[in-house]
């Protein structure tokens, strides 16, 4: 079965074509016009969904050497996302399974990017799962296809968030995680004890907001310009600090919750001290940490087409008469057709 999988959540138009689960040609078009004003603007990221969307679907299909006429099915993401952004791709996946007659599935982005190091690697049940992105931080642990529990989230901002912070604080580029992550190589990231949440016994959620504060504070406090070095050590100490956050309670909920693989997704996936630090405890008990490759790390085509892949193998598709739920939170996604 041949899937294409659309993902237009937030500000990334992704198009992905998939052949029985199997990633055939993706591509993933960014939208710069956010770069200007330090984050993303909703307004402009819907407007800038219905001009990118054709194109990057015609230059999928190119790139897969396909045409619309070879789509078994289509997918897209139905939530959690910006609303205006959600309607671009999933009215265009709707009104593209109308007219072709085909399938149509719905796709939770959490639930994609669960599953999403399936698109490299065989991902074996039950595994423990962290989706760390601009906009989550959450721990689940996925017992089957389809059967997803939330262990844990955080208490108020995403890592991705904290990351982007840190990154404005230091005077880096939007977003400045990836750039955090360059200078923090360079850095000690013992020279500076920024503090990590201590939450109540018990608890797998996370809170990332008292580290920002104290990040904005020590900068405060530092001469301007801050000298290089000194912003190098910044970012490898504010790194170090959101990582051991994470890592603290992924290995919390592996002691907890047995598993046969740690998987971790999401933009903050491509961070190197995370995955070093989540392949170290992963190996400590004896199972793979499974992360994707960078590109398929960030929201994706490709991750939407594979998970409607699987709902469709479950037997799974979903009305044409769906709604985009920008607060979406159930796994399946809502309204499944048996």
């Amino acid at each position: 079965m041949r899937v294409l999988g659309l993902e237009t959540s937030c500000d990334d138009t992704g198009a992905a074509i998939l052949d029985d689960g199997r990633l055939i040609a993706h591509v993933v078009e960014s939208q710069d016009v956010h770069v200007t004003y330090g984050g993303v603007v909703p307004e402009y990221a819907s407007r800038a969904h219905i001009t990118l969307l054709p194109r990057v679907v015609q230059a999928t299909l190119e790139k897969a050497g396909a045409s619309l006429d070879s789509i078994d099915a289509v997918a897209a993401t139905i939530g959690p996302g910006l609303v205006g952004s959600l309607l671009v791709g999933l009215e265009f996946a709707k009104g593209l399974a109308m007219a072709r007659g085909i399938p149509f599935v719905g796709v939770n982005h959490v639930e994609a990017h669960l599953v999403s190091p399936g698109l490299e690697n065989e991902l074996p049940y039950p595994f423990l799962g962290m989706v760390a992105s601009g906009g989550h931080t959450e721990i689940y642990h996925v017992d089957r296809p389809g059967s997803v529990r939330r262990l844990g989230s955080t208490r108020d901002d995403a890592a991705g968030e904290a990351f982007d912070k840190v990154g404005k604080l230091l005077g880096l580029p939007y977003p400045g995680g990836p750039h955090v992550d360059r200078l923090a190589r360079l850095g000690n990231p013992s020279a500076i004890e920024f503090p990590v949440a201590k939450l109540e016994r018990g608890t797998l959620d996370v809170s990332m907001s008292g580290l920002k504060t104290a990040v904005k504070l020590f900068v405060e406090r530092e001469p301007k310009p801050v000298p290089d070095g000194r912003v190098q050590d910044i970012a490898a100490s504010a790194e170090r600090a959101i990582v051991a956050a994470l890592i603290e309670r992924l290995e919390e909920a592996l002691d907890r919750h047995p598993s046969r693989a740690l998987a971790i997704s999401g933009g903050c996936a491509c961070n190197t001290l995370l995955r070093a630090e989540a392949a170290r405890i992963a190996a400590k008990r004896g199972i793979p940490s499974l992360i994707p490759s960078p590109p398929l790390c960030r929201d994706n085509g490709a991750m939407i087409g594979y998970a409607g892949w699987l709902a469709l193998r479950r037997g799974e598709k979903t009305p044409l008469t769906v709604n985009a739920v920008p607060n979406l939170d159930s796994f399946p996604s809502p309204n499944p057709i048996p």
